[in-house]
């Protein structure tokens, strides 16, 4: 007879993101893990791997006591909640590990946040900036983490009623299609 796993899922002051645990530690030693892409977690976790092949999750975060998975913001925790507690649970179950990467590569893991900062940046001046230079504006970039580009609007864009829409639309839309790791662009003041 096969064991019964409680797996509890437990709202995070991100909207975006849940935490789910079973009343046993996840970990038994080293972590935590975080894998911001499908193709991180082949390399590192069958069940972040499992994770990522629901609809809309873009981050998994294993830790000692919990794993977080997280959402796009355009879709609804309705099914994945349900969806992602029982992946967590067949996985436990199957008898396969959480993690299969070791410590010393788990570094190699994570896309390194420079190179993607490097990416996002010479995306934006190359195809990007003389698009919106066009219309009277600019946008800077600010900075990356963890998945999110936070850019500037200048000139004409700042404060431009459709600046949000092409922001979402036309410049997340490109940067994500681009850069798998991206998983949301927001404008910071």
């Amino acid at each position: 007879m096969s064991e019964i796993i409680q797996v509890v899922a437990e709202p995070t002051p991100n909207p975006n993101a849940l935490r789910f645990s079973w009343g046993k530690p996840v970990l038994d030693e080293g972590g935590p893990y975080d894998f911001a892409s499908p193709r991180a977690a082949e390399k590192g976790s069958p069940l972040a791997a499992r994770l990522f092949g629901l609809n809309g999750v873009t981050g998994v975060f294993i830790a000692k006591g919990f794993v977080a998975v997280t959402k796009h913001p355009g879709v609804s925790w309705d099914g994945i909640e349900a969806a992602a507690s029982q992946v967590i649970s067949d996985h436990l179950r199957s008898g396969e590990p959480i993690i299969t990467v070791d410590e010393a590569d788990a570094k190699s893991v994570a896309a390194d946040p420079q190179d993607i900062e490097r990416r996002v940046k010479e995306i934006l001046d190359r195809d990007i900036r003389p698009a919106v230079a066009m219309d009277g504006g600019d946008i800077v970039f600010v900075g990356y983490n963890a998945g999110v580009v936070m850019l500037q609007l200048k000139g004409a864009c700042h404060g431009c009623p459709s600046s949000m829409a092409t922001l979402k639309m036309g410049v997340e839309n490109r940067l994500r299609r681009e850069i798998e790791e991206i998983t949301e662009v927001v404008a910071v003041m």
